[in-house]
């Protein structure tokens, strides 16, 4: 990046210079975690020099730990390494709606939300609320978040499902067990190194009064706006920016990512990979159990892992889990 600054012409070219970054952050993806088992590697070998030479058996432990930190370090590569999906080195657009339950959904397609976000805080990824809609007594309606990071869809693809909720309600006067759903979508992130066809004749495009917080601008312009693409039938929306066109370029956004999948997934049917992920991530057969009473415990249902730290994954500590989606799906890989 020194050298970037270094040389102003550089940025004359804006579009080139994005794409430069780009590659640029796709790369670093690469050699951070690369850079990390190196540096653990270095040091665990130093340590045992240390002992060897000196005879320092207390040394053994601060050794120990050195060794932890390798394994997790190689865990974290080999992870790297499988992502190796035709998407996997692009941003991402998750999005996320509540099932059929009202407050009780609505309020745990809150808590996803807050789970994302600060996983995207946690690894220090670019990102932006493109749309959010409170729910009508508490959580949320529905949220989408882009994740304008490198690798970001390939660590998230694995969201993609039904996520359930087993709990004591806050809602329930008699403090009853509630089970609830809530459903999360990851596309790619696209940007203009792919050509997605829109046809503006194709577009329906209406705009709304924006509801929610904000304070009294959102009551008095129609700044909202909706774009249904009428071939196939998707719609967006967004409200978050005070701007009409600012929320119709994260409107657009949105749509180019859902067109862009879509595209992909009927190339991936006809090897009939995608579809058999979608008939797991159908309605009503969830990916993810979430279970806070009368125990606690997360469990993937795909790869069968689990954690009994349900307090640490719901402040975004999912690492574990996406990263053990990845060895599962590189493991089908080699099979099929």
């Amino acid at each position: 990046m020194e050298g970037l600054q270094a040389a102003p012409e550089f940025w004359n070219d804006q579009e080139e210079a994005t794409r430069v970054l780009r590659k640029v952050q796709s790369l670093k993806q690469w050699l951070v975690p690369l850079d990390e088992a190196a540096e653990k590697a270095e040091e665990s070998q130093l340590m045992a020099e240390m002992m060897r030479e000196e005879g320092e058996d207390d040394a053994g432990g601060e050794l120990g730990s050195g060794v932890a930190a390798l394994e997790h370090a190689i865990e974290k590569l080999d992870a790297q390494f499988l992502l190796s999906g035709e998407d996997d080195e692009r941003g991402a657009v998750l999005e996320i709606h509540p099932g059929a339950g009202g407050t009780e959904s609505q309020d745990w397609a809150q808590m996803l939300y807050r789970m994302y976000s600060r996983h995207v805080e946690r690894n220090d990824w670019k990102s932006k609320t493109l749309d959010l809609q409170a729910g009508d007594e508490a959580g949320i309606k529905t949220a989408v978040i882009e994740i304008d990071t490198a690798f970001a869809y390939g660590h998230l693809k694995s969201e993609s499902g039904v996520h359930r909720l087993v709990r004591i309600s806050p809602f329930d006067s008699q403090s009853r067990r509630h089970t609830s759903f809530a459903s999360v979508f990851v596309y790619p992130l696209v940007n203009d190194d792919v050509e997605v066809e829109v046809d503006p004749q194709d577009l329906r495009i209406d705009t709304y009064r924006a509801s929610g917080a904000g304070g009294q601008h959102v009551n008095k312009t129609d700044s909202a706006i909706r774009i249904t693409h009428e071939p196939s039938g998707i719609v967006v929306q967004c409200q978050n920016e005070r701007s009409q066109l600012r929320n119709r370029e994260s409107a657009m956004t949105m749509l180019r990512a859902k067109l862009y999948k879509k595209v992909m997934d009927e190339r991936q049917r006809e090897r009939d990979v995608i579809e058999a992920e979608k008939m797991e991530n159908a309605w009503g057969s969830q990916i993810r159990s979430y279970v806070l009473q009368p125990y606690t415990k997360v469990k993937d249902h795909r790869t069968d892992h689990e954690s009994g730290n349900t307090t640490a994954i719901l402040d975004g500590d999912i690492e574990q889990f996406t990263e053990a989606y990845l060895r599962w799906m590189g493991a089908r890989r080699k099979t099929s």
